[in-house]
Parts: structure tokens; C-alpha cells; sequence
């Protein structure tokens, strides 16, 4: 048996700390997952050996004892005579599965050496076994669920195929782009009885009208002609929920806001909320005047 340096294993510096150890683990463990590789042998040996080295630096006890012997480990056993036995402990915090990265697969009793001769013989190998019957907890699955903005407005349902089988599920109206929501269950399956991990849908939301939205408020600029600016009148509008009539003021100027208020866009989960409409008048200019409107704009200049 050789002495294994978790340290170089992991990447790590001999006084890194205990957050440059997490990240450092997280970071191979994210790349040598065997759900990510499944028919890697190699792949699957370094996982083994990271996790056995996260096991012994990310718990203090362990850290201590490991670097107290070091290239001396095979006389621990003398130095701890006195000392309880370590062994049947169960390994400290920062496990694998402790972490939620996923669990599509852990340890058995089974694998080729799923501790090392080096961990057992200075840590006691019956933790290693106890280890080896832990629930898993499976890993989390991440989709994306594109919607207009008009699906977006209206509570809904869409069906989605997960892991070959057909999930109905209701999307309240009002959820906003990049929003996420969890289902819980329909992740990867856990292991030794652990629990399924979870879906987790992002929402991308495409906008299909001539709204611009900001949170629950809506934006438009609506054009009306220079005839109805100036003497008043009506003007018929589009809003989330359909046409509506305005009122135009007499005089009303280019660049005037109207605010509607309930108008705008619903409320996630609040049932009757909305938001407001906020409309731009935009006045159109009238072009290619005919002589007869030309005299008229020219009188009534003068006046």
C-alpha cells in the first residue's frame, strides 16, 4: 500500500481552505460523474478516489489525523491505541450526495475497492462499508419551456414528456421570463432508496405582440391622427384581454401618456391581479396634402 496524497487528488494546496476544498470537489465531481460517464472505467475509478479524498479533507477530524501522520500513516495505528476507535464513525460533511450533484449512482460493497487499502488501514474500513449503504439522493434534471407572451398571460396546460412518460402540468398566468419553477420527483432516480431528484423548467418567454412588458405593467404607443388630436374623439385600442374605446382629449400633444389601470399584465398566483397599461399617443402627421388641404392649413395659420 502507497500513501495517497488527497491533496494533488483533489488539486488543492496542503493549506487550502475548506471552501477551495468544496469548490475544488464540486468542480471534478460535476466532470466525473458516472451518470456523465457512463461506460468509463477510468472515469469512474477518479470519482471513486475524489469522494474518498473529499471524505478525509472536508471533515477536520479526518484532515487532522491524515495530516498529522502523513508519509507516517502506517504507525498511526501505535499512536492511536490510546485513543478511541475512529473507524466506526460515519464519514463527516460534504459527501457526494450531501451535496446534491445527483445520485444515478453511489458505492457497493461490490465495487473493486471502493476505499483504498490506505483509507481503511488509517480511517478503519468499517465506515467505508457503512458508507457504501447510504441513500443517495438522485440528480436534478434542468429543461427550458419556450411560451409567447399571450400563452404567458393565461393560466394553462402543456404536457411534457419526462424520461419517456407524459406529465401534464398547470403554468399559472403571469410567469416571467427566466423564471423557474421545480417538480419535484421527476429527476434522476435516487440510489439505495434515496429520493428521485427534481425537474427544474426555466421559462423562455417570446414576445408575439406589440406590448412591451416590464414586470406585471405593459407598454404601448397607440397612433392617432392630427384631426383627432386636435378636436377630441375616440380611438379604439388593443389590450391583453381585448379591444377597448378611448376617450381622446381635444389638444391632446404628441408624446401624451394614458394610464390603464388593471390593464396590464397578470399577477403570477394571484388570481385577478394585473398590472397596468401605459399608452404613448403618437399623432400622425397627414402627407401628400391635396391643394384644397393645403388652402385650409394656410388659413388657418393666419388666424
Amino acid at each position: 500500500m502507497d500513501f495517497v496524497d488527497y491533496y494533488k487528488t483533489l488539486g488543492v494546496a496542503k493549506n487550502a481552505s475548506a471552501d477551495d476544498i468544496k469548490k475544488a470537489y464540486r468542480k471534478l465531481a460535476r466532470k466525473l460523474h458516472p451518470d456523465l460517464n457512463p461506460n468509463d472505467k477510468e472515469a469512474h475509478k477518479k470519482f471513486q478516489q475524489i469522494n474518498e479524498a473529499n471524505e478525509v479533507l472536508s471533515d477536520p477530524e479526518k484532515r487532522k489525523k491524515y495530516d498529522q501522520y502523513g508519509q507516517d500513516w502506517k504507525h498511526a495505528d501505535q499512536f492511536e491505541k490510546a485513543k478511541q476507535q475512529q473507524g466506526s464513525r460515519g464519514f463527516g460533511g460534504g459527501g457526494f450526495g450531501g451535496e446534491n450533484f445527483g445520485g444515478g449512482y453511489t458505492y457497493s460493497s461490490d465495487d473493486d475497492s471502493a476505499f483504498s487499502d490506505f483509507f481503511e488501514s488509517l480511517f478503519g474500513g468499517s465506515g467505508g462499508r457503512k458508507r457504501s449503504q447510504a441513500k443517495y439522493r438522485g440528480q436534478d434534471y434542468s429543461a427550458e419551456l419556450h411560451l409567447s407572451l399571450t400563452d404567458a398571460s393565461k393560466t394553462h396546460q402543456q404536457t411534457l414528456t419526462i424520461n419517456g412518460k407524459n406529465v401534464r402540468i398547470t403554468i399559472p398566468a403571469g410567469v416571467e421570463n427566466g423564471q423557474v419553477i421545480r417538480l419535484k420527483g421527476y429527476g434522476s432516480p435516487g440510489a439505495n432508496g434515496g429520493p428521485n431528484g427534481d425537474l427544474l423548467i426555466t421559462f423562455v418567454i417570446s414576445n408575439n405582440t406589440s406590448f412591451k412588458r416590464d414586470g406585471n405593467d405593459l407598454y404601448k404607443t397607440e397612433d392617432i391622427d392630427l384631426y383627432t388630436a386636435l378636436l377630441g374623439g375616440e380611438k379604439t385600442v388593443d389590450t391583453m384581454d381585448g379591444k377597448i374605446k378611448l376617450k381622446v382629449n381635444a389638444g391632446t400633444q404628441n408624446g401624451t401618456k394614458v394610464r390603464l389601470k388593471g390593464k396590464g399584465f397578470p399577477v403570477y398566483k394571484k388570481e385577478g391581479e394585473h398590472g397596468d397599461l401605459y399608452l404613448t399617443w403618437n399623432i400622425k402627421i397627414p402627407t401628400n396634402l391635396t391643394e384644397k388641404q393645403k388652402q385650409l392649413f394656410t388659413e388657418l395659420s393666419k388666424l
